[in-house]
């Protein structure tokens, strides 16, 4: 007896294809923080010579006096609190994705700095930190003299 086989047939539903796309970039973008959550680590950018260091890190939202900035030894301490979101009986939130809350951050250094030596600027919501190493720290090129 002789069967005929019929092709299966895949309806294709866009929306299900999109939604899938939708969950995946949710899951990319969640870093885990919900509202009201304490910010641990905003990012920090690092870079120098043996000389000296730069760091910069963006806190939008912010003013100076919400920043404390600290150096022990060779370890950088930032800790600042993002104002607190609206709320009300009448706010309907639809996205909630800025951070707020209270945050610290401290970093290694490469090397210890000299504390007298940091001029700390915060510009456009930029803060900029550069920290020079202490003389008597700084690698010193060594004279061989012939025997």
């Amino acid at each position: 007896m002789l069967q005929t086989r019929l092709p299966s047939v895949n309806i294709f539903d866009p929306f299900t294809s999109m939604r899938r796309v939708q969950n995946t970039m949710n899951r990319f973008f969640d870093d885990g923080r919900s509202r009201g959550q304490s910010v641990t680590h905003p990012p920090v950018n690092f870079w120098g010579n043996q000389d000296s260091i730069v760091m910069t890190t963006e806190l939008p939202s912010l003013t100076e006096q919400d920043i404390e900035l600290t150096v022990k030894d060779a370890m950088l301490s930032i800790l600042g609190t993002y104002p607190e979101a609206e709320t009300g009986d009448d706010i309907v939130w639809h996205r909630h994705e800025r951070l707020e809350g209270s945050f610290s951050r401290s970093v290694a250094l490469p090397f210890r700095v000299d504390p007298e030596k940091i001029d700390a600027r915060f510009e456009n919501g930029v803060l900029t930190v550069e920290m020079q190493r202490p003389e008597e720290d700084k690698p010193r090129r060594i004279e061989i003299k012939p025997v």
